[in-house]
């Protein structure tokens, strides 16, 4: 990896990071679609929702989607994070977290975000981010599948 930068969502963003969600297997098995994803960047664009972008030599190959007060109306939620297949393993994903979380602690003390209980690389990546396990939903998003919870609180000193 070159060089990266994290920003905003842009509307050229869209069908590049619809097309990532439509080609990870993971979203796949949740039924995502290049349709239904672009639907919901779009929504996302237009409704200002929080959704950074990373980039790498001016090509969009990662992004977070996340909100401050996303949960429970006092913590923060990570709601989506995609990188491309061949940026994974590059610090790309931890980038983007880094910065969600540096963006959202500023503000709150906890940070929650679902993980599919089928998915053991997400739960191992987010657990060395410092995420435990708090608890479990099943059947939430697709039928068959728990959304493990995981939570990471703020460590104390940090601003």
């Amino acid at each position: 990896m070159t060089s990266l930068t994290i920003r905003p969502l842009r509307s050229a963003d869209v069908d590049p990071l619809a097309q990532l969600m439509a080609a990870t297997p993971l979203w796949q098995r949740h039924h995502v679609t290049y349709a239904g994803a672009t639907r919901r960047l779009q929504a996302g664009l237009e409704n200002n929702a929080t959704i950074d972008v990373a980039e790498v030599d001016g090509a969009a190959v990662g992004f977070i989607w996340y909100a401050t007060r996303g949960i429970f109306l006092r913590s923060g939620y990570i709601s989506l994070l995609g990188v491309s297949a061949s940026q994974r393993g590059q610090g790309v994903g931890q980038a983007l977290m880094g910065h969600a979380e540096q963006v959202i602690f500023a503000e709150v003390k906890e940070i929650f975000l679902l993980v599919s209980d089928f998915n053991g690389a997400a739960q191992r990546f987010y657990q060395r981010m410092g995420y435990q396990q708090v608890g479990g939903i099943p059947d939430y998003l697709t039928p068959g599948v728990t959304e493990l919870l995981f939570m990471k609180k703020k460590e104390s000193g940090v601003r």
